[in-house]
């Protein structure tokens, strides 16, 4: 069993915050896989079921973004679980917006949820990083993150949250690099393809050969006429 938690905020005036992209993913995850309903416990909203094969409980803690390690260590003990049997996924003002990256353990840079989680279960378990961009002023950090997202974010989000959810059987199963991948597949800008122009005229036979006879009126036409002793007159 691995815990798959999401970090946020409670209450409809945070639900489209930046601080609550990861609300938002799990609350995708449990919609697209069809788990059961949520309802409460370890001081969060928790929730479970099968994703792919693997059994999995979804969790949203309650106490706000600073506590959140209280729920999630709560659920760990109860289960008798390690910390590599928890994935939590949060938002990441160091990563543009609408990039994913993975990583084990490490520091929480400052994240608040991060530090309660490090604070009840120490730091060695998975993250999942969802970039919603950088104010470029520490300063403006705490009202940049409890902002709603842009409307101009809407197109990027949505898709992203689509293709976690939709890539969710390899994280329950701790595939991270591919789940990496996958997401940054379904995600990555369409390349545009140079296609032939279908009206453009081709140049037929007869121009390519044309092109590959020597040039018999040339500047050195007459300089090889001479060398050659090929005067170009009949004898």
């Amino acid at each position: 069993m691995i815990v798959l938690a999401g970090l946020g905020n409670p209450g409809d005036k945070y639900a489209r915050n930046r601080h609550n992209i990861g609300f938002m993913a799990v609350d995708e995850i449990v919609r697209r896989h069809h788990l059961e309903p949520w309802r409460n416990k370890f001081k969060a909203e928790v929730c479970d079921g099968l994703i792919g094969s693997q059994k999995v409980l979804m969790l949203k803690p309650q106490t706000f973004m600073n506590l959140s390690g209280e729920a999630i260590g709560a659920a760990m003990r109860y289960y008798d679980l390690d910390p590599a049997d928890v994935i939590v996924i949060h938002d990441e003002l160091d990563l543009p917006p609408g990039k994913l990256r993975t990583k084990t353990g490490g520091g929480h840079a400052g994240h608040n949820g991060l530090r309660s989680i490090h604070q009840h279960i120490g730091p060695d378990f998975h993250r999942i990083r969802l970039g919603i961009g950088h104010p470029g002023d520490k300063n403006k950090v705490h009202s940049y993150v409890l902002k709603d997202f842009a409307k101009a974010d809407g197109e990027w989000l949505d898709e992203l949250i689509d293709a976690i959810a939709a890539a969710a059987p390899l994280l329950a199963q701790r595939e991270f690099s591919s789940f990496q991948n996958k997401v940054h597949l379904t995600t990555a800008p369409a390349k545009t393809l140079k296609r032939e122009d279908p009206q453009a005229k081709k140049p037929s036979p007869q121009d390519v050969a044309d092109e590959a006879k020597p040039d018999a009126t040339g500047p050195f036409a007459a300089l090889k006429r001479l060398v050659t002793g090929n005067s170009g007159s009949k004898t």
